[in-house]
């Protein structure tokens, strides 16, 4: 039996994930969540094998998520739901722990196979930037991003409305790290105001409008 975890804001998409995904013999969805926090909690405490987290959950997003689910169980293999693959996001995920990663627009076709490549501990990729992707993490030579994982999970926080020490408590991070992620992403994307960081997460999709 390979036990799932599902993650996502959306009921629609859990209720879809789960029905693709109990139709396969051997197979049990036993836990859907709505949120990163959620997402570690439960994972934590039901040890699935495998955990399914979209990227941009609430809270915490699908990286941060993975990250502290891989540190403190890393026999437990998480694929990530994505939008749109770019280098730099697909990076994070991938030095994040996760060994897989899926287009949302792949599901129907490639869920299956990404579970089924898990369930062995085997990674699986899909997008047009997949193989490209892979060679270059692997080697470590692709090239920066404009912000670490870190601080764009402290941008999503911020634009979900979370001041610094709620952020502090989420992250199990001091408030002046906080602070200077801050001041840092702010830094780099020639940002001055709460709400620009605001627009900026909009309308790079690190949060939904």
């Amino acid at each position: 039996m390979t036990r799932i975890l599902i993650a996502d804001d959306h009921e629609v998409v859990r209720s879809d994930l789960r029905a693709i995904l109990e139709a396969h013999p051997g197979w049990e969805v036993v836990a859907e969540v709505a949120d990163g926090k959620q997402a570690i909690a439960k994972a934590l405490e039901i040890k699935p094998d495998v955990a399914i987290l979209d990227y941009s959950i609430p809270l915490l997003n699908g990286v941060e998520a993975t990250r502290q689910i891989r540190k403190r169980n890393p026999k437990i293999e998480v694929l990530i739901f994505m939008m749109h693959d770019s280098e730099e996001l697909v990076g994070d995920v991938l030095e994040a722990g996760a060994r897989a990663y899926l287009l949302k627009s792949d599901a129907r076709e490639h869920l299956i196979a990404a579970v089924e490549a898990l369930a062995v501990h085997k990674p699986f990729v899909s997008g047009q930037i997949s193989e490209k992707l892979l060679e270059t993490f692997l080697h470590r030579d692709r090239p920066p991003a404009v912000l670490s994982a870190r601080e764009r999970t402290v941008v999503q926080l911020i634009a979900e409305g979370n001041s610094n020490k709620q952020i502090g408590a989420m992250l199990n991070l001091s408030i002046k790290t906080i602070e200077s992620h801050r001041a840092s992403a702010m830094r780099k994307l020639n940002l001055t105001s709460t709400a620009a960081i605001v627009r900026y997460a909009i309308r790079h999709k690190i949060i939904e409008a």
